[in-house]
């Protein structure tokens, strides 16, 4: 006989082990509970009990889903143990670029950088940190969640 898993905790393993941000109905297939609105207040338990202990762990919303991640300065001291995506030099430049100039269009962004700003973009677009959205004869270049997620921007 199989034991009855405890649902909060079964999110909580879900939300530690996921690289990105989960929803509540990505928990119900997992959890197989399906309301989500019990799951989301399960979720607002967790992180609750995470506050209230003191500890270095953390659950945020971002748009409606929720990520596990690091409180600060934990974060920041120990950021270098994460793996993650490589990305080039380059390509991180362009990146904090287009953070610091939200819907920046993709032109101005080769008039900064040169034309070797396309390798990058595709770099960039390939590993989902940003999109793009077609205006007139350019391009408007926008941050993901992803980007959001992984930069806990």
């Amino acid at each position: 006989m199989d034991e009855q898993p405890d649902y909060k905790r079964l999110i909580e393993a879900a939300l530690f082990m996921s690289t990105k941000a989960l929803g509540a109905s990505d928990l119900t297939g997992i959890t197989g509970i399906a309301s989500p609105g019990h799951i989301t207040e399960m979720i607002k338990q967790l992180a609750d009990e995470y506050r209230s202990n003191d500890t270095a762990l953390q659950i945020l919303e971002l748009d409606g889903k929720y990520l596990m991640t690091l409180k600060e300065p934990y974060a920041s001291k120990v950021s270098s143990l994460a793996a993650g995506p490589d990305i080039s030099r380059p390509a991180l430049r362009i990146l904090a670029y287009i953070n610091k100039n939200p819907g920046i269009m993709q032109s101005q962004i080769v008039k900064a950088f040169g034309s070797s700003t396309y390798d990058y973009m595709k770099e960039l677009s390939e590993k989902e940190f940003i999109e793009t959205k077609k205006l007139g004869r350019t391009k408007k270049v926008l941050t993901t969640n992803k980007f959001r997620e992984y930069f806990n921007a």
